[in-house]
């Protein structure tokens, strides 16, 4: 038992240390993220030192459970892929630019419209690909218009990473937890709603208060609204994303899986924008654009995190903290705790993790749902709390935007702790209703 968690704990050790002090690495003119890296290498070592079972462990990566992890990472990356889709076309900066519109002049309300599209569009897309895609704009923005970009950076973060709760698809690690546990588009939402209202809620107060003096400060520029150029195409990606959502949606009364849901709609998708392109004369730069920036390193790093898990759940280890945390008030102990994991480990390892522990318990459905509203809200408590974070960090470093690791903390403690506390009392709510 003790081989397995001290190669897990060091490779999560050496993983944050990594995130923290070496985020990437230079191989050539290749920059290589460092932690899906060191999680490849912790889980070679447990396969080459005998610690998991590999027989086991590929009969369950073709095991036709909803727990798989391959059907996990082709539902994300197709999510993604739909979503980058759109960024590439100039969707959200668009959506962000109609926003900035109806400031007329006010950082307060500009506050409250970005905050507002932001928390919309993460509904339906995911948070990672809000952070990818507007956390630029808003640093160009805020350059543009002489504002601080902290109080804009900050709301955007905290809504991405607050309303992603709200459907299954919003994070990889709803998809994760959910899927472990059997959990439908719907029967999830039913229950997600009051959660995600009420840590949205808490969270937009605790902003404007953080903020509110930055906020009373007017706007001296006026950057340019971005322009849509290919309406037609953006028009076909809206609908491939809306159509997918809605099979999504139905697909458990219908028997279809939400992974293949999903990769039909990439699949068409790339169908329609090759013969538009063909029938135009030119390159598919778009959808290879797209391709190329769906977050692929996600592959090595799930599967890496995932036979790190098997090992603990072959040494006892998950059995163990399933214990610990069952009880009258697992709602509270799996939100907390998982809410802390997910800044100690990150929130996908957390989740992987905690999709074992949750098996191997009978703490019931709402330990599950308090832990994926941990596994969100944990983001943005520390900046290990997700990838989300580690992506945050590195675009706001190349656009030279200091937001360090003290502010932060700051933002969680003010923001996070209450948002927290707020979820988990509404899901308890649900609960007993």
């Amino acid at each position: 038992m003790l081989i397995p968690v001290l190669i897990c704990a060091a490779t999560c050790l050496v993983m944050i240390a990594g995130v923290l002090f070496f985020p990437r690495i230079r191989i050539g003119r290749v920059h290589i993220d460092t932690y899906w890296v060191i999680a490849l290498a912790g889980a070679v070592v447990l396969l080459c030192s005998g610690q998991v079972d590999a027989a086991a462990l590929g009969r369950a990566l073709i095991a036709d459970t909803a727990v798989n992890p391959l059907k996990i990472l082709v539902l994300f990356l197709s999510m993604t892929v739909l979503s980058v889709f759109l960024d590439e076309l100039g969707f959200f900066r668009y959506l962000a630019g109609v926003a900035l519109g109806h400031s007329h002049g006010g950082q307060k309300r500009l506050f409250f419209c970005l905050y507002a599209v932001v928390a919309v569009l993460t509904v339906f897309t995911s948070n990672d690909i809000i952070i990818l895609s507007f956390t630029p704009f808003i640093c160009y923005f805020a350059s543009e218009a002489k504002i601080d970009p902290i109080p804009y950076l900050a709301a955007e973060f905290v809504a991405a990473n607050t309303w992603s709760m709200a459907l299954v698809i919003g994070n990889p690690t709803n998809i994760y937890l959910a899927g472990a546990q059997g959990i439908d588009f719907l029967s999830y939402l039913k229950v997600s709603v009051l959660p995600t209202l009420a840590a949205g809620g808490s969270s937009l107060g605790m902003l404007y208060l953080l903020f509110r003096k930055q906020l009373a400060l007017p706007i001296e520029g006026a950057p340019e609204r971005e322009t849509l150029h290919d309406k037609p195409l953006l028009i076909v990606g809206i609908v491939h994303l809306a159509v997918c959502t809605v099979l999504l949606a139905i697909g458990s009364y219908i028997g279809l899986e939400m992974w293949i849901a999903a990769l039909g709609a990439v699949v068409s998708l790339a169908l329609c924008t090759l013969i538009a392109d063909a029938c135009l004369k030119q390159r598919p730069t778009v959808l290879a654009r797209s391709l190329k920036r769906a977050p692929w390193q996600f592959v090595p790093f799930l599967l890496s995190m995932f036979v790190l898990v098997r090992s603990l759940a072959e040494a006892g280890v998950t059995a163990a903290i399933a214990n610990a945390l069952g009880g009258r008030f697992s709602v509270f102990s799996y939100g907390a705790v998982s809410f802390l994991s997910a800044n100690l480990i990150n929130n996908i390892p957390m989740s992987v993790l905690f999709a074992s522990v949750l098996e191997a318990g009978t703490a019931g459905t709402g330990a599950v749902y308090a832990t994926i509203i941990g596994s969100n809200l944990g983001a943005y408590f520390t900046p290990i709390g997700a990838l989300a974070g580690i992506m945050f960090g590195s675009i706001l470093e190349e656009h030279g935007v200091k937001f360090g690791y003290g502010r932060f903390l700051t933002l969680g403690c003010v923001v996070a702790l209450p948002a927290l506390a707020c979820a988990l009392g509404a899901l308890w709510l649900v609960l007993l209703l």
